[in-house]
C-alpha cells in the first residue's frame, strides 16, 4: 500500500490510547474515511470520521458494522484487554483470549470479502509479549501469542487475494493498559506514525517504537522469520 491518502480505513477500540492516536493520524495522512469503532461510539467534529458501534466479542455488532461499511482498504485490529494476575486464574486467560484472539478473529473474517475487493491491508495490533513471554501478565502474553501466529498464519493464506497482512509489535506504549508499568514507555501519537509508515513501506512486522526497534533487526533475520518463510510455502499457489 503506496499511502493511506484516500483511502477507507477502520480501527476497533478506537476510543482512546493507541486506537484514538491511529484515527489522528489516518486523518492527517488525508484517509478519505475512517469508521472509529467502538462498543460505544462517540461523535467527530470531521466528518470523514464515521463513528461505529462494534464490540469485537458481540458476533450481532459484527455483522451491523459490516452492513454499514460499504468498502474497506484497511482493517487495523487494534481492540485489546491486559489483565494481570498469575497463570492460575484460567478466568483471566479466558477472557483475554475472547478478546485479544478471538475477537481479532471474528473481525478480520467478517470484513475480508471488503479487503479482498480492494486489495488492501490487515493490520494487527501485537505486542513484544507474543514473542516472548513477560510473566508478571502471562494470561496476556499467551493471547498475545496466540493473535500473533494467527496473524503470521493469515499473512501467508491471504497473499493470493493481495491482501497485505501486518503485525504491530509494539513494546511499552503510555496508554491505560500499561499505567502500572514503571518502565519507559512510546508516546501512542509517534507510535500511531510509525504503525502507519510500516504499512505503507509494507513492512510485514512492524516495530513502532524505541523499545522494540532494537529488535527489529535480529528479528528479521533470525530462525523464526526464516521459519515462517519457509513454512509459507506450504501454502498452494493460486
Amino acid at each position: 500500500m503506496a499511502s493511506i491518502t484516500d483511502k477507507t480505513v477502520l480501527i476497533t477500540g478506537s476510543n482512546r490510547g493507541l486506537g484514538k492516536a491511529l484515527v489522528e493520524e489516518a486523518m492527517r495522512r488525508g484517509a478519505k474515511r475512517v469508521y472509529a469503532a467502538t462498543r460505544r461510539p462517540l461523535p467527530d467534529s470531521d466528518a470523514r470520521v464515521t463513528p461505529l458501534a462494534l464490540d469485537v466479542t458481540d458476533a450481532a455488532q459484527i455483522r451491523a458494522a459490516v452492513d454499514e461499511v460499504e468498502s474497506l482498504d484497511v482493517l487495523v485490529n487494534n481492540a485489546g484487554l491486559a489483565l494481570y494476575g498469575d497463570i492460575s486464574d484460567r478466568s483471566a486467560l479466558e477472557r483475554l483470549l475472547t478478546v485479544n484472539l478471538f475477537g481479532t478473529y471474528d473481525v478480520t473474517q467478517a470484513f475480508l470479502p471488503l479487503l479482498a475487493r480492494s486489495r488492501g491491508a490487515l493490520v494487527n495490533i501485537s505486542s513484544l509479549s507474543a514473542i516472548a513471554a513477560v510473566p508478571v501478565q502471562p494470561a496476556y502474553a499467551i493471547s498475545k501469542a496466540a493473535a500473533f501466529s494467527l496473524t503470521q498464519a493469515l499473512r501467508a493464506l491471504l497473499a493470493a487475494q493481495g491482501i497485505g497482512v501486518h503485525a504491530v509489535l509494539a513494546g511499552p506504549l503510555d496508554t491505560d493498559m500499561s499505567r502500572n508499568l514503571d518502565i519507559p514507555k512510546a508516546a501512542p501519537e509517534s507510535v500511531a506514525r510509525a504503525i502507519f509508515d510500516g504499512v505503507e513501506k509494507d513492512e510485514e512486522d512492524i516495530f513502532p517504537d524505541p523499545v522494540s526497534a532494537t529488535i527489529a533487526e535480529s528479528w528479521r533475520g533470525g530462525v523464526a522469520k526464516t521459519l515462517e518463510r519457509q513454512f509459507a510455502a506450504f501454502v498452494p499457489a493460486a
